[in-house]
């Protein structure tokens, strides 16, 4: 038994997840997988039902916003009172704004019961999560926090894109629209389970009793930003990096319909970008240690999304093949993948800390939920999809140039 454990930790090692960790990648895998049934369909659902595209794209905003403010305090949380703790806060919170999504607001289609309830529903992954990815950030060794890293993207998507919405196609056929959002309840029980109770892993701790500064370092907001203002760029960036993500299903879904593609295709595009986005998440954590992190993210992420963007979007006008589109598609799953390396960048532009300097970093992963949608919500009716299309593929522009000056301290070895 005990050589069959020593097999698994080092076949862990070599592949650069960290071992103690193991179960806790596999709860927030399942957990991911509850949380993202609705994503890719949610929109086009309640449009057919009566709401309009800007009701769907503001509930979505409302939602992003507290993911953002949960984001925002998932690292120092996970610094003060223990990655456990906080994760055990979020799948609470998950449970209950489920409960009042589906059994009071989507039912009746009670859009402010509906609006409150998914925002409390919001603050779930981002405490679940982003608190784990402290925890790897303080495990992991340098040299393998690129792999480390992307193994947890690798797995967080797998879950929120990928399983998530292929489980969703046979769930809403066999199911039903209401019956599949009760079933992430399921789900994200399991995730806990795994992550919470059956990983065994210990947290190190660095507040020396500090907790209370900790808090006051959170509240004041800019504390990290001013001792290394470079991490506040790593915020920007990362906010650009999925603000498509979260802006496509608002209003692609229903684009791709006026070229005949049903809600089942697109879920099987949208599935499929995101099943080569978690192989190239591995990939990129690769290459960002062998050929440095900030180039990666410049060349492969941010104008390899600028130029995907564009591409998938023209797609259904250049071919109405659904391989052609779905061709298409992969490749922009591919390239955002590109980013990967962030997540080991901006840790390492500071010595201490780094459960701050995560916390600007999951800001910027809350708030490309709020922006995207955002984005559709304030530019469809001005400049519709095309418009929209080009303002996403312009923030992957600016991403590039921002990047460029995100340079680390000269002791830390990847650039």
């Amino acid at each position: 038994m005990t050589r069959m454990n020593n097999s698994h930790a080092s076949f862990l090692d070599k592949i650069g997840m960290p071992r103690q960790l193991g179960w806790g990648y596999l709860g927030i895998l399942i957990f991911m997988m509850g949380n993202g049934i609705e994503l890719g369909w949610l929109s086009p659902y309640l449009v057919e039902r009566g709401m309009t595209i800007e009701q769907s794209a503001f509930l979505f905003t409302a939602y992003g916003i507290i993911i953002a403010i949960s984001s925002w305090f998932s690292g120092v949380m996970a610094e003060s009172i223990g990655p456990k703790r906080t994760m055990l806060t979020g799948l609470v919170l998950f449970v209950i704004g489920t409960i009042g999504f589906v059994g009071f607001g989507v039912n009746d289609l009670n859009f402010p019961v509906m609006v409150i309830t998914y925002a409390v529903r919001g603050f779930g992954y981002p405490l679940f999560a982003y608190s784990f990815l402290v925890w790897i950030a303080y495990v992991s060794p340098q040299e393998k926090l690129g792999r480390a890293v992307g193994w947890f993207w690798f797995i967080f998507t797998g879950g929120l894109n990928v399983l998530a919405t292929y489980y969703s196609i046979w769930a809403i056929k066999n199911l039903g629209n209401i019956n599949t959002l009760w079933s992430s309840l399921l789900w994200v029980a399991i995730g806990g389970l795994f992550a919470i109770v059956i990983n065994r892993a210990t947290f190190p701790s660095h507040n020396n009793g500090k907790s209370g500064k900790k808090w006051q370092e959170l509240l004041n907001g800019l504390t990290i930003v001013k001792k290394e203002p470079k991490v506040m760029l790593g915020g920007i960036v990362r906010i650009i990096n999925t603000t498509a993500q979260f802006a496509f299903p608002v209003f692609l879904p229903l684009y791709l319909a006026q070229y005949g593609f049903s809600t089942s295709e697109w879920l099987k595009i949208w599935g499929t970008i995101f099943t080569a986005n978690i192989v190239f998440n591995l990939f990129f954590g690769f290459i960002g240690d062998k050929l440095g992190w900030r180039n990666t993210i410049i060349w492969f992420g941010c104008i390899g999304c600028m130029i995907t963007t564009l591409l998938f979007y023209y797609s259904p006008q250049i071919s109405d093949s659904f391989w052609f589109v779905l061709l298409s598609g992969v490749l922009w799953g591919a390239t955002l993948s590109g980013y990967v390396p962030l997540s080991a960048l901006v840790p390492s532009l500071v010595k201490s800390d780094k459960g701050s300097a995560i916390a600007i970093l999951n800001l910027g992963a809350g708030l490309s939920v709020f922006v995207g949608p955002a984005i559709v919500g304030l530019f469809i009716g001005i400049a519709g999809n095309e418009g929209v299309v080009w303002i996403l593929a312009g923030l992957y522009l600016i991403s590039a140039v921002l990047t460029k000056f995100i340079t680390i301290p000269k002791n830390v070895n990847n650039v």
